[in-house]
């Protein structure tokens, strides 16, 4: 039986603070060792995933901004599939907004609702490295958006239910990730993964998924998949918005979590 493993990045295959994913090597490893498909799932933008691509030398496609798009490796399948563009690299299959369109609702729900919004695009290169913690050439990448806004509301809770009002109403979607809100179209991690193992079901028939994530934003992917695992954050918890008893509950923060969890279920 085939294994395809899709993990979020952040918090979960590496360190929420450090952005080391040494942790998580030796199962990272077994992976490639065994041919199993590592597929990142992850609202960082394709600039940034290319980063990890190359690292850990992982040629398999790749979802981008929480489900906008899927990165499909040119000659990667041998079985059909319909994507809405190609590069000199990938064939593309896009389910997200456009980010400028993202851009401009969330600046005008913003100055409608008297809101403090500050967004990836509101920011500098050099702001974003501060507020993030990323060094300055990953902040810079992490601009580089295509499908989602990035978004921090310094506000309380009906503050929060405005926003969220008002995003759905104009007919886009939301997630809250670790660290930021995100802005996005009819889109989440779920249906990208949806799509993509589809794929994977033509080319090689019988598989089982596994997803490994951290955060509420992960849940639709982790809903989808086979077996489903969710790391500890750095106080050790669990996101406690995510209550489905079907997800499997590891004992680890972010990358020393992802190794256990891998390393016991690909033995």
């Amino acid at each position: 039986m085939q294994y395809i493993v899709f993990t979020d990045i952040d918090g979960t295959l590496v360190d929420h603070n450090t952005y080391s994913y040494e942790a998580a090597l030796p199962a990272i490893n077994l992976l490639k060792e065994k041919g199993i498909p590592l597929i990142f799932c992850t609202s960082k933008t394709r600039a940034e995933i290319e980063i990890y691509v190359d690292k850990l030398d992982v040629g398999h496609p790749f979802i981008s901004e929480n489900g906008g798009a899927i990165f499909i490796p040119h000659d990667y399948f041998d079985v059909d599939f319909v994507s809405s563009r190609s590069t000199d690299k990938y064939d593309i299959i896009e389910l997200g907004a456009d980010y400028n369109l993202l851009r401009n609702v969330l600046l005008n729900i913003a100055a409608s609702e008297g809101l403090e919004v500050m967004g990836f695009g509101d920011m500098t290169d050099v702001e974003v490295s501060e507020d993030t913690g990323l060094d300055l050439e990953s902040a810079c990448l992490a601009k580089q958006r295509e499908y989602d806004e990035a978004f921090t509301l310094d506000g309380d809770e009906r503050d929060a239910e405005k926003l969220i009002g008002d995003i759905r109403a104009k007919g886009l979607n939301y997630t809250r990730g670790g660290r930021y809100w995100h802005i996005i179209g009819d889109n989440d991690k779920g249906k990208a993964v949806r799509i993509l193992t589809q794929i994977y079901r033509k080319q090689f028939g019988d598989i089982i998924t596994v997803g490994l994530g951290d955060s509420l934003n992960d849940y639709p992917m982790l809903k989808v998949v086979d077996v489903a695992f969710l790391v500890q954050k750095p106080d050790g918890k669990y996101d406690q918005n995510i209550a489905d008893e079907k997800v499997n509950r590891v004992e680890g923060v972010g990358p020393v979590g992802w190794n256990i969890a891998i390393s016991e279920l690909v033995k």
